[in-house]
């Protein structure tokens, strides 16, 4: 079954590990982390891309609001993909302990942590998830 799975969390949180450990041989990644310069048009241009060929995806980026989930369900709806979240519910002292050990250019200004933690809202399954799923440190 074609998925998209919306991953939500604080800088730090884990959300590129859990790709990689559960995610990397099955689903696309996409995750404006890779991309020159974040860009929302880009990152669901490459959504629809990758689920119009039948590929399930995974949205590696903070995504902490209604407003920043709802247009990437929406894509997700469209394609009749089974949409999965993952809200990573780690601290905000254990994400900047986790970005002080990244590499430089992984690294994140600790200012970025605290401006996500601001505007996070917990995702709920009323906002269009089949499943929602809480990954804890």
């Amino acid at each position: 079954m074609l998925e998209l799975v919306i991953f939500v969390g604080l800088p730090g949180s884990g959300k590129s590990t859990y790709f990689r450990e559960h995610y990397a041989a099955t689903h696309v990644h996409v995750s404006k982390d890779l991309m020159p310069r974040s860009r929302d048009d880009v990152q669901q241009r490459m959504i629809e891309s990758a689920l119009a060929a039948g590929r399930s995806v995974v949205v590696d980026n903070t995504n902490p609001s209604r407003d920043t989930r709802a247009p990437l369900i929406a894509i997700g709806r469209r394609h009749k993909a089974k949409i999965v979240g993952y809200f990573f519910d780690v601290d905000v002292r254990t994400c900047l302990m986790r970005n002080k050990e990244r590499e430089e250019r992984a690294r994140v200004p600790n200012v970025a942590i605290f401006a996500t933690k601001k505007k996070l809202q917990v995702p709920e399954l009323g906002e269009g998830f089949d499943e929602l799923h809480v990954i804890t440190s």
